[in-house]
């Protein structure tokens, strides 16, 4: 598991999974499904699994399916993910991200730029146990150029160590011609450590007299200047970005990030997207979502600011 301690759901105390799986049991018989609600968001992933065992133990049945002829939906989508495995999660989005016609580039850039390598191994590894494809081959099918490049360097991540000034000095060297180099940023924004990319960007900040924002929309363009601004603003600031992303209140991409990130950051997200838009990421819910898929979500946030 991947979790932290900053998340909003944490284990339920006197916790008894055959019981849950009882309760559940019943609460499908009776199509309940903010009793359905109420358990799955008030119990930890670990918890949930085991719940799910203890169901399938008990009446043969897997829990995910007996969910699927009850509900439907965003509820049902939304439950379904509390289920899944953390990796199985980020998984399914970056699937969903690359179907059809359209690819989501920004959702793939999301996972890709705010979680880490170790994270990134096991997501590409349940990726292929679920889909039997490979990540890496998918996201270049999907993508080209600069910005394909980004993308895999991204998958598959590494912590080298570096020169601050050095690094500063490339990228700097980088933006000088008349064609700005995508090389060096690819290379040095995807294999440093958080805290040494810090100093970098906040020294070529004040070598240069701009953000790096500002250089970044000014040299780079298209899926490439989109890319670097995700990660740039990951390395920077990754909570204040999943809040901006929240801003937009679009279902699949609430659900997505709140469920991914309940048991590891929400809380510090949730005081971004305060900060942000002057209100409560709970209070913000109701306005957009009613129902038990309302309940669902402000289960998974948990309260007021």
């Amino acid at each position: 598991m991947w979790w932290g301690t900053l998340g909003t759901i944490r284990p339920f105390p006197n916790f008894h999974p055959d019981r849950d799986a009882a309760d559940i049991q019943a609460a499908l018989e009776r199509k309940d499904a903010a009793a359905l609600v109420r358990i799955l968001t008030n119990r930890s992933n670990a918890q949930r699994r085991a719940v799910a065992q203890s169901f399938q133990d008990e009446t043969k049945q897997d829990l995910s399916g007996a969910l699927k002829k009850v509900l439907s939906g965003e509820l049902e989508e939304l439950l379904l993910q509390l289920l899944m495995l953390p990796e199985q999660l980020e998984a399914q989005r970056l699937k969903a991200a690359m179907a059809g016609l359209g690819t989501d580039e920004e959702t793939l850039l999301e996972i890709l730029c705010s979680r880490s390598r170790k994270t990134l191994q096991e997501v590409a590894a349940v990726y292929r146990q679920m889909y039997n494809k490979d990540l890496e081959k998918e996201l270049k099918a999907e993508t080209s150029g600069d910005f394909a490049r980004l993308v895999v360097a991204l998958l598959n991540k590494a912590v080298t160590a570096g020169s601050v000034r050095r690094d500063v000095q490339a990228l700097a060297a980088s933006l000088s011609g008349k064609k700005a180099e995508a090389g060096p940023w690819i290379n040095i924004l995807t294999s440093r450590d958080s805290d040494h990319l810090d100093k970098v960007l906040m020294e070529l900040e004040l070598e240069t007299g701009q953000t790096v924002g500002q250089l970044v929309e000014k040299r780079f363009s298209g899926d490439f200047r989109l890319g670097l601004r995700v990660l740039v603003q990951c390395i920077q600031n990754p909570e204040v970005y999943l809040a901006q992303r929240l801003l937009t209140m679009k279902t699949s991409l609430v659900q997505g990030i709140m469920v991914s990130h309940s048991e590891e950051d929400l809380l510090r997200i949730r005081a971004a997207f305060l900060r942000l838009s002057g209100s409560s990421l709970y209070s913000t819910l109701q306005k957009h979502f009613k129902g038990e898929q309302l309940l669902a979500l402000q289960a998974v946030c948990r309260s007021e600011d």
